[in-house]
C-alpha cells in the first residue's frame, strides 16, 4: 500500500462549517438595519437560521479540534443578529 487511507482531522467536511456559517452570517446581518430590512427579509431569515445552525455545529467540532472556532462563533453571532432582526420586524407588525 502506498499510503494510508484513514482520514485526517483536516480532511473532514466539519472543517467547512465555520467558514460557511461566517458567509451566511454576513449575508444575514444587514437585515438588521431598517433601510435594508424589507429588501433582505427572505435572505436574512434563511441565511440567519442556517448560519446559527452551521455555526453551532462548527463550534461543537472546533471544541473537538476539528476546524477553527472564530469563524464558527462569528457566523453564529451574525446569524443570530439576522434572525433577531426578522423577529423584531414581525413583532413590530403584530403590535
Amino acid at each position: 500500500m502506498p499510503a494510508p487511507t484513514t482520514p485526517d482531522t483536516h480532511d473532514t467536511p466539519a472543517v467547512a462549517l465555520g467558514p460557511t456559517a461566517l458567509v451566511l452570517g454576513i449575508i444575514a446581518a444587514p437585515g438588521v438595519w431598517p433601510g435594508l430590512m424589507f429588501a433582505l427579509m427572505p435572505w436574512s431569515w434563511l441565511a440567519g437560521a442556517l448560519a446559527v445552525t452551521f455555526g453551532l455545529a462548527g463550534i461543537h467540532f472546533a471544541r473537538q479540534g476539528i476546524g477553527r472556532m472564530w469563524p464558527a462563533a462569528a457566523g453564529t453571532v451574525l446569524g443570530t443578529l439576522g434572525v433577531a432582526g426578522f423577529f423584531v420586524l414581525m413583532a413590530a407588525f403584530s403590535v
